[in-house]
């Protein structure tokens, strides 16, 4: 018996072909998805700790008034600053608190930051603002971010923390 001559796909082979392909598009759909949050994670994250690295480098300036940089750091403490050039380095602290307070508010979504230093300043009066320091001080950054699982209550979603412990 002779076979007939192949003429092409039937309709049902296509229409199985064209689910396979879909079903294959929908998985790169999600790992791109997946692959957008995480990247977004990862640049919130450096941003944190580009702002740490920035107050600490700040703080060292100043390392006369390290324990005045002490406190909680949120979108109310973003202020203007009190001085812009020539600051005695009580002046300095307002402004390097209102400047980062700012740099916060626009780096990171929904920020809450925190400042603990302990330790003494070592040197005079006259010496105030270019000391060295015998402590250490702890930096904590929290930010909301979505997150890669969806919650029922977006609230109970935890911030995302930065903890940064360094000696000025």
């Amino acid at each position: 018996m002779r076979r007939g001559i192949p003429r092409g796909f039937t309709l049902l082979e296509v229409l199985i072909a064209l689910l396979i392909f879909s079903l294959g598009l929908l998985g790169v759909a999600g790992l791109m998805v997946v692959s957008v949050k995480t990247n977004n994670s990862a640049y919130l994250r450096t941003q944190a700790s580009f702002l740490a690295q920035s107050m600490a480098d700040r703080m060292r300036a100043n390392t006369g008034k390290t324990n005045s940089y002490n406190g909680d750091y949120d979108a109310s403490t973003a202020a203007d600053p009190p001085c812009e050039t020539g600051c005695t380095p009580d002046q300095l602290v307002e402004r390097d608190r209102a400047s980062w307070s700012q740099q916060l508010v626009g780096s990171l979504p929904n920020p809450r930051a925190n400042i603990n230093c302990v330790g003494n300043p070592l040197g005079t009066p006259a010496t105030s603002g270019a000391s060295t320091y015998d402590g250490i001080c702890t930096f904590t950054i929290q930010w909301t971010e979505a997150a890669l699982e969806v919650a029922e209550d977006p609230a109970a979603v935890p911030p995302q923390t930065f903890a940064w412990v360094f000696q000025p």
